[in-house]
C-alpha cells in the first residue's frame, strides 16, 4: 500500500508540509508551473537550503516580488519559519473571511478534489478560530492565515498530495514549541488557541525550542489528511522529502515526508473512531430527529437509533454517535445539549476501513459522484445518491434509470 508518513520533530507548517512533498513529486516543474498560473503577481519558487547541514527545499512565495507577511518576521520575538504571524504594525493586508477565500479557491484552474481539500482545510480553521475567539464562523476574519502566501501554502499542499496519490497518510507525534507567539490578537502562548484546538487528539510534545514550531495551517492540513498518529509504520521507503522552514535552530529545521510501500494487514485495524452512546426513553421523535441533524452537522461520521425496552416499562432508543477521537468531547457535549439524557458512554474503537476517494463520471444526465473504496483485497464503487437522485429528476427518469446510465458511463470512466 502506498503510504505517506510525515515526521514532524521539528513541528509543521504549510511552507514546510509542501516543501518535503515537492521534493517527491514526479512533475516537479509541472507542479510549479501550474501554481502560478493561480493568482496574478503571486509567484512560488522552490528553493534548494541548508540546514544543520541537512539539504532539502523551502518553498518561498512572493506577490509582486515581496514576501507576503513573511518579510516582516525579523520584528517578531518567535522569530520562525511560517508566514501565519504577521508584524501588525504594517497595516498591509487585508483581513479576508472564510466566504472570501472560499471564493478565491473556488476559481483557481486546479482539479476539483484540490479545490474541496483546500476549502476543508480553510473550514477547519474557521472551526478553529470560532472556537477559540468565542465568534460564529461567518464573523471570522483570517488575519494571519488569510494572506495569499497562505493560501498558496494550502492549496500546494492539496495538489502535491493529489498529484502523490498515496492510499493512507499518517504522521508522527507533532512537536509545538514553547514560549509565546505575537499574532493580530496580540501576544499568544505557544501553541496558539486555533492551533491547540485543532491538534485535540494529536499526540503533542513541546520539543524543548522556545518558538512557534506549529502553526494553525500546518495544525489544519494534518487533521484533513492524517488518518493516524504514531511511530513510522514498517515498509519499503520509496522516497524522502526535506520541508525546511525559514530560519536555523539548534536543530534542523526540517519536516521529512517518507513514501512507503507498507504491507496492508489483512488481519488489522487500519483506522480509529470513537462511539458514544446514551439510552434514551423520554423524548418524541421530532426531537430525536432534530439531536441527529445538529450532530451530524457538528461532525459526526455517522448517528444512528436502535429501538430497545427500558426499566419502567418504557420504549426508548439507544442513540449511537460515530465520531473522530479528537472530536469525541465536543460531540458528546452537543449530544448531551439536544437530549434529554443524563450522560454518554465513550468507547474507542479500532476500526477496519477502506480507503474511500470520490471522483466525478460523466453520464448522459449530467455528472455524478463515483465513490471507490479500497483495501483489505477488497474494491468496491457507488454513485453518489444526492448526484443520481439530482440527475433522475433533471432527466425526468427514475432512479433506476439513471443507476442505469451511471453505470455505463462508469464503465466507461473505468
Amino acid at each position: 500500500m502506498k503510504t505517506l508518513y510525515f515526521e514532524c520533530a521539528m513541528g509543521a507548517a504549510g511552507d514546510m508540509l509542501m516543501g518535503a512533498l515537492y521534493e517527491l513529486c514526479p512533475e516537479k516543474e509541472a507542479f510549479l508551473a501550474d501554481m502560478n498560473r493561480l493568482l496574478p503577481g503571486v509567484t512560488l519558487a522552490a528553493e534548494p537550503v541548508r540546514r544543520q547541514g541537512i539539504a532539502g527545499t523551502h518553498m518561498r512565495v512572493t506577490v509582486h516580488g515581496q514576501e507576503e507577511g513573511r518579510g516582516h518576521r525579523h520584528h517578531h520575538d518567535h522569530e520562525h519559519h511560517d508566514y501565519e504571524h504577521h508584524d501588525y504594525e504594517h497595516h498591509d493586508h487585508e483581513h479576508r473571511s472564510l466566504a472570501d477565500i472560499l471564493a478565491v479557491i473556488d476559481a483557481f484552474p486546479l482539479p476539483e478534489s484540490v479545490r474541496r481539500d483546500a476549502g476543508e482545510t480553510y473550514a477547519l480553521i474557521a472551526q478553529a478560530e470560532s472556537a477559540a475567539h468565542g465568534v460564529d464562523m461567518g464573523e471570522v476574519h483570517f488575519h494571519e492565515v488569510g494572506a495569499l502566501d497562505a493560501v498558496v501554502d494550502v492549496t500546494g499542499v492539496c495538489y502535491l498530495l493529489h498529484l502523490l496519490g498515496p492510499e493512507a497518510v499518517c504522521a508522527s507525534p507533532v512537536t509545538v514549541g514553547s514560549g509565546t507567539v505575537r499574532t493580530a490578537h496580540g501576544l499568544l502562548p505557544v501553541p496558539a488557541p486555533a492551533t491547540a484546538r485543532l491538534l485535540t487528539g494529536v499526540p503533542v510534545a513541546p520539543g524543548g525550542i522556545q518558538a512557534e514550531l506549529c502553526t494553525p495551517t500546518g495544525a489544519a492540513l494534518l487533521r484533513r489528511f492524517v488518518r493516524t498518529f504514531g511511530p513510522m509504520p514498517a515498509g519499503t521507503v520509496l522516497g524522502c522529502g526535506h520541508g525546511c522552514g525559514a530560519k536555523d535552530f539548534p536543530r534542523a529545521n526540517c519536516l521529512r515526508a517518507f513514501l512507503m510501500d507498507t504491507a496492508e494487514r489483512a488481519g488489522g485495524p487500519n483506522d480509529a473512531v470513537t462511539e458514544l452512546k446514551a439510552n434514551i426513553d423520554d423524548m418524541t421523535g421530532e426531537a430525536l430527529g432534530f439531536a441527529l441533524e445538529r450532530l451530524l452537522e457538528a461532525g459526526a461520521l455517522d448517528v444512528s437509533y436502535a429501538p430497545v425496552y427500558m426499566k419502567k416499562n418504557r420504549p426508548g432508543v439507544v442513540l449511537t454517535c460515530l465520531c473522530r477521537p479528537g472530536d469525541a468531547d465536543r460531540l458528546a457535549a452537543e449530544l448531551l445539549r439536544h437530549t434529554a439524557t443524563f450522560g454518554v458512554r465513550r468507547t474507542d474503537c479500532a476500526r477496519y476501513a477502506l480507503t474511500v476517494f470520490t471522483e466525478t463520471v460523466e453520464t448522459p444526465l449530467g455528472p455524478v459522484g463515483r465513490k471507490t473504496g479500497t483495501g483489505y483485497g477488497v474494491s468496491r464503487s457507488k454513485p453518489e445518491y444526492a448526484d443520481l437522485a439530482a440527475a433522475a429528476r433533471t432527466g425526468g427518469v427514475s432512479l433506476e434509470e439513471a443507476l442505469g446510465a451511471w453505470g455505463s458511463a462508469n464503465r466507461e470512466f473505468e
